[in-house]
């Protein structure tokens, strides 16, 4: 079985592929100074409810834009799965072309949400991920990754509105009532401001690259806020939770035996 490990900047997901399908699925918060002894209390108990023991891991995979995490990480897999994992770097083979001025800077999450769209719904298209930074990623027909847009996520936005504005509170995000825009208290005003705000910006850069590319382009969303904003748009033509822990399977798959040298600019060891 392979674990894979997408640790990102506000939560880490923990998933396990026997080969035929995802045998589980598992989300914690990222803190930076949890200990390899930490997440494995919280794993194995996990592992050992659906049946998978210690021994059953016989490969992992780690992708992560978290530097001080990855120390960590690796102790987990090496410590009390008996595995080298792999580490996911734009210097591994992808399978497709990295055309950037600088490919070793680009994250590895948009890198392995490129390769699992290609791989699963083909190109060309652009992945939405709505993270702590919301992403648009560009791949083209042959699966060359054409690069894309870094905008605010939309609960830091959220927390920035509260912070700098006395008056404002912090609010939930959601559609609001009746998928009004007009608000008619602070609350939904800011509810409508947050929520339709992030659809005029999904839509309007949605045309901006199709327009730039020129040609049609599937549009495919991931992250925990897809289906959210795809009660207030028609853009997604797919939906995929599940994208970025199938790009660390994927990239397994070309990659079997881990490098000796994987760590890069962008994920230096810590300890």
């Amino acid at each position: 079985m392979l674990l894979v490990i997408d640790a990102g900047n506000t939560n880490a997901v923990f998933a396990v592929d026997d080969g035929e399908k995802w045998r589980g699925t598992w989300r914690i918060s990222m803190q930076t100074q949890r200990t390899s002894d930490e997440y494995a209390v919280w794993l194995l108990t996990l592992l050992h409810n659906e049946g998978i023991a210690p021994e059953d891991i016989t490969g992992a995979a780690i992708g992560t834009v978290v530097p001080a995490a990855f120390y960590h990480l690796r102790q987990l897999c090496r410590q009390y799965f008996n595995v080298e994992p792999l580490v996911a770097s734009p210097r591994l083979d992808w399978g497709f072309q990295i055309a950037l001025d600088n490919p070793t800077e680009v994250g590895v999450d948009r890198l392995l949400n490129g390769l699992a769209a290609q791989r699963l719904y083909g190109g060309p298209l652009v992945v939405i991920d709505f993270g702590t930074a919301t992403t648009f990623d560009v791949v083209a027909e042959d699966g060359t990754y054409l690069g894309g847009i870094i905008a605010p996520g939309i609960n830091l936005s959220v927390e920035a509105l509260h912070m700098a504005a006395a008056r404002l509170p912090r609010i939930g995000i959601g559609r609001p009532e009746g998928g009004l825009v007009i608000g008619k208290n602070t609350n939904m005003a800011m509810r409508s401001g947050v929520f339709w705000g992030y659809v005029g910006l999904i839509e309007g850069l949605i045309e901006r690259i199709k327009r730039e590319f020129g040609a049609p382009m599937k549009v495919l969303a991931t992250g925990g806020l897809a289906p959210l904003f795809s009660e207030g748009t028609q853009v997604f033509d797919h939906i995929d939770p599940e994208l970025t822990i199938n790009g660390l399977r994927f990239l397994f798959e070309r990659n079997p035996e881990p490098p000796l040298h994987t760590i890069t600019d962008s994920t230096q060891e810590e300890g």
